[in-house]
């Protein structure tokens, strides 16, 4: 095994400009990529960051614990030879408009086409998005096939029950002021809670006002597609959506407290229909575990609902949250709407969400919704009724009277979550 290159002992710090630093400067919301300019968040070449944080969102941890190992060589660059998109995403009209996209970087996928030249200059430019092609494997959509709801077409769906799609996984990438704008903060403020409340982890946000753009350390998105990934920018095919935030437990482990997998299953399958039909289905799946409040205060929340006096009630499912975590919920659903935009979606015919906050976010920015879409009751877990039934009192999204909604007045409008 060949010794790892480390770096010299001494520490370069990023937190002031260095004198002859040269940086291609970013300027968002350019059409032309090259104009735009390259976010560069490498550590290899320190001189070159023209970001503050660095790529992977959360896994930058892991890789420098790989460093410190000594299994992973501080200066490696990626190889990034047939790594193109397996499909052609955009360009589309939102991508110059700096007030639409604010939370990702629209040209992520062709970093390494549209800046070949400055790789093979030694730039360590990375991509923030990766595009494939994929076959998933659903057994509620098998059973769908069984069933007669879903009739296989060999295209999206096989006769084997696998469905074919297009996924592309999205690094998050902040445009400082644009997050500001959409928090309805300044930017001096935002940035003065991201450098605290992360501990002092990027001094860059509070010194260096002349870098703009922030690869925070966080989860990213995924984008499901299925069908023709044309259309759904095409204003004449349909497109149904669901906007998706992770839980684990449910959507993976099938834990029936919520409705999250249900829904979720749900949602492909109408996805799917839709494709079939001649549009585009669409599932944006968003690392926001537990309303981004994490899993281990959700987990604390289950126990404080089922152990509190009277039992589990749609009363108190709120206030069981604040008590512990202090607020209900801190996904800030105003940035969601930026990997539809990136998407080139204008419209949405089918929305397979109750949420009243996925909602109205998206239609703040300028997504027209035709039709909203419920979880059919018989998908409802028994142990989840007591969330939807509060849910549902406080602003969500439903075809039927609001029951119990005179004993849940007082959370109406206090902000509907969901997980």
């Amino acid at each position: 095994m060949s010794e790892i290159k480390r770096p010299t002992k001494h520490i370069v710090l990023t937190s002031h400009p260095r004198d002859g630093e040269k940086r291609l400067r970013i300027s968002w919301g350019a059409a032309d990529p090259r104009e735009r300019g390259p976010v560069i968040g490498t550590l290899t070449d320190p001189a070159q960051r023209n970001v503050i944080g660095a790529h992977s969102g959360s896994y930058a941890l892991y890789r420098a614990l790989a460093i410190a190992a000594g299994s992973l060589s501080p200066l490696h660059k990626p190889d990034l030879t047939d790594t193109a998109p397996s499909e052609v995403l955009g360009p589309h009209p939102q991508w110059s408009d700096p007030d639409k996209i604010v939370s990702l970087d629209p040209f992520g996928h062709l970093a390494g086409e549209a800046f070949k030249d400055l790789i093979a200059e030694g730039i360590d430019i990375r991509p923030t998005i990766a595009v494939v092609k994929a076959r998933l494997t659903v057994p509620e959509i098998k059973e769908a096939l069984r069933t007669g709801r879903i009739e296989p077409d060999g295209r999206i769906v096989l006769e084997s029950g696998e469905i074919n799609c297009t996924k592309a996984a999205i690094e998050p990438v902040w445009y400082l002021p644009g997050v500001a704008k959409r928090c309805g903060v300044a930017e001096q403020d935002l940035r003065r809670s991201l450098f605290e409340n992360t501990g002092g982890m990027f001094p860059e946000l509070v010194t260096r006002p002349d870098l703009h753009v922030f690869l925070p350390p966080i989860g990213g998105m995924t984008a499901y597609i299925f069908g023709d990934v044309a259309a759904i920018a095409d204003p004449e095919r349909k497109l149904a959506c669901r906007v998706h935030d992770e839980c684990n437990g449910s959507d993976v482990f099938g834990s029936d407290i919520c409705t999250c997998r249900p829904y979720l299953v749900h949602g492909i399958e109408i996805c799917v229909r839709a494709a079939q039909e001649g549009g585009a289905g669409l599932i944006v799946y968003n690392r926001k575990e537990g309303r981004a409040l994490g899993e281990v205060t959700k987990f604390l929340v289950y126990n404080a609902r089922k152990r509190q006096a009277g039992g589990d009630t749609a009363e108190a499912y709120f206030e069981r949250t604040e008590c512990v975590a202090g607020v209900q919920d801190v996904r800030f659903q105003e940035l969601m709407a930026d990997t539809l935009h990136w998407l080139g979606v204008t419209r949405i015919d089918r929305f397979v969400s109750m949420s009243n906050l996925k909602y109205d976010a998206l239609v703040r920015q300028g997504i027209e919704i035709v039709e909203r879409v419920p979880i059919p009751e018989a998908l409802i877990p028994e142990d989840a009724r007591v969330e939807m039934e509060a849910k549902k009192a406080a602003g969500y999204f439903t075809e039927e009277p609001t029951p119990d909604a005179a004993a849940l007045a007082e959370t109406k409008g206090r902000g509907l979550p969901d997980y």
